[in-house]
């Protein structure tokens, strides 16, 4: 299961875990979408608003009735909040954010854990990025840097702190994070030296883990990152 998985880097790690072998049902809030997406990648589709506690649940009740199971929970749906200078930053613009990039990785985990419990070997990945970083940010020679992403940084530093935790108290699950890296997405206009496939490297790595892989841990497609 992934969410925003109807484009980006949703979608291309939805192509690739088909591809390799795993039956992949992508989540969408936009249905049409959704639909379009998933009949181009021939997978299956559900309906998911993750700032939506009743749709988050919905969608997991759905999973379940259609499907029976869940070995796997990709994290990935999220927005980037405002491009402006720290000072436009205010309270609900970053509110905004933080309830879609954190708050909704929470209400999803919460409502497919029975679904996850259930499985042999349960895994969940959460999509964060270098800008949620402290080790990342305060290297100079890094872009993310320069990038005043205050609501972004914010929630992506949090998603990290809940990996953290759940890898803790959830020792049955395989939970980690992972950074895809400055990729040409829709997030920044396609201006990142990545490709998507390149920027799923990790998502699919730690998507294709066993019961007996890592938890806990951060990284990118060129391995551990800083915390």
């Amino acid at each position: 299961m992934i969410t925003g998985g109807n484009k980006s880097l949703g979608y291309e790690t939805a192509r690739r875990l088909r591809d390799g072998g795993h039956r992949v049902v992508i989540g969408a809030r936009d249905a049409e979408r959704g639909q379009r997406a998933a009949e181009e990648l021939g997978v299956e589709w559900v309906e998911i608003d993750v700032t939506s506690d009743e749709s988050v649940a919905a969608a997991a009740k759905e999973v379940r009735e259609r499907f029976g199971g869940l070995d796997v929970l990709v994290n990935n749906a999220g927005i980037s909040g405002p491009f402006a200078a720290i000072d436009e930053f205010d309270g609900p613009a970053v509110l905004a954010v933080l309830d879609t990039n954190t708050v909704g990785v929470v209400r999803t985990t919460h409502a497919f854990l029975p679904l996850l419990r259930e499985s042999a070997a349960p895994v969940v990945v959460n999509v964060t990025s270098g800008l949620g970083s402290f080790t990342v940010r305060s290297d100079e020679t890094r872009i993310e840097h320069s990038l005043p992403t205050l609501g972004y940084s914010a929630s992506k530093a949090a998603v990290n702190m809940l990996t953290s935790v759940y890898a803790q108290f959830l020792p049955e699950l395989r939970v980690n994070t992972v950074d895809p890296g400055y990729t040409a997405t829709d997030f920044n206009g396609h201006s990142g030296p990545q490709t998507v496939t390149e920027g799923t490297d990790a998502i699919v790595a730690m998507a294709s883990i066993g019961a007996d892989g890592p938890t806990g841990t951060f990284t990118d497609r060129h391995g551990a990152v800083g915390w």
